[in-house]
């Protein structure tokens, strides 16, 4: 086989590998899917705390870690190692939790940088398949855009990344992931966190959202008013608004794909079944939907926020307002 066979080979097999996954997307909508459910873990309530200003942020952060280490316990007693040892890491004395929540698959709200001195922060929003058992990886995502941010902010501007897993996440490969459903519950949660933040920075602060995949109609079902200056539509399989003047935002709207991501070839509909919407509509990329569309490179889905990548470069400019910089596609 020759170097040229070898290639359209490669391209061949990435093509169906692309296809095959929105095919498992596009049969969420109408074939349910089912396992065996988990055995619900053990975990104590949220800590009950007074809505969080600049001068009560490391009481917040302390009774959240605490919170998270009577999680961690309970999970250890419990038989559930893993989650235990998640919980444990989330309780180390250097994390910044503005909110914790172990119960089901949990939620977790992680500050990186000195959020009350902030100039800009960055919130990101993940998408499907992400919970405390998952969190490393969007965490991950939070330290490299944190280490971008601080890299390429001006000197003098201070910069704050929030990663909100604020919501119960859908499975990738689940009738969930095809419609509005989890996205209309957790709007109302991500709008509370905007104004959480407001409260905390003060008005001078800019505020990004940073939305991925399934966070997009997330984003996209909390943008109607919400006081930020950007949004970005990171690998997004559609907002549920037919154009970027639908969200009804005076926010910059931003969209990026990468060239190996396999949500392209997922089907671009929404409908109206059996009281839920089904599907996105318009694809956030194209000039129908009106979006700003920024390089995000050759990467695939879950490649955004990689070190040294353009879609991680260019989604640091949109979070430090430095938009004539950003490159376009």
């Amino acid at each position: 086989m020759g170097p040229g066979t070898t290639v359209r080979w490669r391209r061949r097999v990435s093509g169906w590998r692309r296809a095959g996954c929105a095919a498992l997307i596009a049969g969420a909508v109408a074939l349910p899917l089912s396992g065996a459910a988990r055995p619900e873990i053990p975990a104590p309530p949220p800590a009950a705390l007074a809505a969080p200003t600049a001068a009560t942020l490391d009481k917040a952060y302390a009774a959240n870690r605490a919170n998270a280490a009577e999680a961690s316990r309970m999970a250890a007693d419990h038989g559930d190692r893993h989650r235990a040892a998640a919980d444990r890491a989330m309780a180390d004395r250097s994390r910044r939790l503005l909110a914790f929540d172990g119960r089901g698959t949990g939620l977790a709200t992680e500050v990186f940088g000195d959020l009350a001195r902030a100039d800009r922060v960055a919130v990101l929003v993940p998408g499907s398949d992400t919970g405390l058992d998952t969190y490393g990886r969007f965490r991950a995502t939070a330290l490299a855009l944190h280490r971008q941010l601080v890299a390429e902010a001006p000197a003098g501007t201070r910069t704050a990344v929030v990663a909100w897993l604020g919501y119960e996440t859908p499975g990738t490969v689940s009738t969930t992931v095809a419609t509005t459903d989890r996205a209309d519950r957790a709007a109302p949660e991500l709008r509370a966190l905007v104004g959480d933040l407001r409260r905390i920075t003060g008005p001078g602060t800019r505020l990004a959202l940073l939305c991925h995949s399934y966070g997009s109609v997330v984003c996209a079902r909390a943008a109607d008013g919400l006081e930020v200056a950007d949004i970005a539509l990171v690998g997004s399989p559609g907002t549920g608004a037919d154009t970027a003047a639908g969200l009804h935002s005076e926010a910059r709207i931003w969209a990026g794909r990468g060239a190996d991501d396999w949500v392209e070839h997922v089907p671009h509909v929404s409908a109206d079944l059996f009281g839920t919407t089904v599907g996105f509509g318009t694809d956030p990329v194209s000039p129908a939907f009106g979006a700003r569309v920024f390089d995000a490179g050759d990467g695939g889905h879950s490649d955004y926020f990689d070190p040294g990548s353009r879609s991680l470069t260019n989604l640091a400019r949109i979070a430090l307002g430095e938009t004539t910089e950003v490159t376009h596609a």
